[in-house]
């Protein structure tokens, strides 16, 4: 149950059924974080994604799915890059529902070619839905479908939680106060505590500000994976636009340099 409820804590797009009153009001505006991926020349953090991967794989993947990411996309190239090798040992580690040859429900070990789906069990879900109203959702486009994208997403599960909830905002039973939700009321828990996933790299510290980045430069990798090679067309689109005109100019000179204007 525990890890139940500490996975539900990215449900970052469910609120109790007796908030959804209050959830049209803007939340706060979320501070600003620079990311590596930021600006035309801006590109993924590898070490930062392996991070973010083991912040979600830790912390959310119980109950959270992302459906639009397979295991073998962890070794393409813009993302992670995982080996296969690192990748296959990735998917084998995941139960993935199926059934058996009599027709019953079991579990194999997953696949380069399975998705992230839900791997919880029924009596899990149910659950969930009991205590947050429904089931905690995707969140492969989540870093695109929330205003301010990744920056949202940091802030919600670190600093959202740092403040009472102001006078004239009640929070039922069960509910939670973020500044950073719409309406202030949010079903989960504060998610994130220092100290709770152990890096590897000593040298990062273990804290749920970078967490909560790591696991938000995770998430825009996820719902947009091609962001590199995107901002690379762009680039040389806009080098050709530029040559192309400086062409354009020179001829038009050298074509109309004798005629009075």
């Amino acid at each position: 149950m525990r890890k139940i409820i500490i996975a539900a804590a990215l449900t970052l797009g469910t609120v109790l059924p007796f908030g959804a009153a209050q959830a049209s009001t803007a939340g706060a505006e979320p501070p600003h974080v620079d990311f590596s991926f930021d600006g035309l020349f801006g590109t993924f953090d590898r070490n930062q994604l392996k991070r973010g991967f083991q912040v979600y794989k830790e912390v959310c993947s119980s109950c959270h799915s992302l459906k639009l990411l397979a295991y073998r996309n962890l070794k393409d190239p813009g993302g992670p890059e995982f080996t296969e090798d690192e990748a296959k040992a990735l998917a084998a580690e995941a139960q993935i529902p199926t059934l058996d040859d009599a027709g019953e429900p079991t579990t194999r070990k997953g696949t380069l070619a399975d998705h992230f789906a839900y791997q919880t069990t029924p009596q899990e879900h149910a659950t969930l839905k009991g205590a947050y109203g429904s089931i905690p959702p995707d969140l492969s486009l989540m870093a695109k479908g929330r205003e301010h994208g990744p920056v949202y997403i940091h802030a919600l599960i670190s600093v959202g939680y740092e403040h009472e909830a102001p006078e004239g905002v009640t929070i039922p039973a069960g509910g939670n106060y973020n500044s950073i939700f719409p309406g202030g009321v949010i079903a989960m828990p504060k998610p994130l505590s220092d100290g709770q996933v152990a890096y590897a790299e000593k040298e990062i510290p273990q804290t749920v500000d970078q967490y909560a980045k790591d696991v938000s430069a995770f998430l825009m990798w996820v719902a947009e994976p091609k962001l590199e090679a995107r901002h690379r067309l762009g680039f040389g689109v806009i080098l050709f636009l530029g040559i192309m005109g400086v062409l354009f100019f020179l001829s038009y000179r050298r074509v109309w340099r004798n005629v009075d204007h």
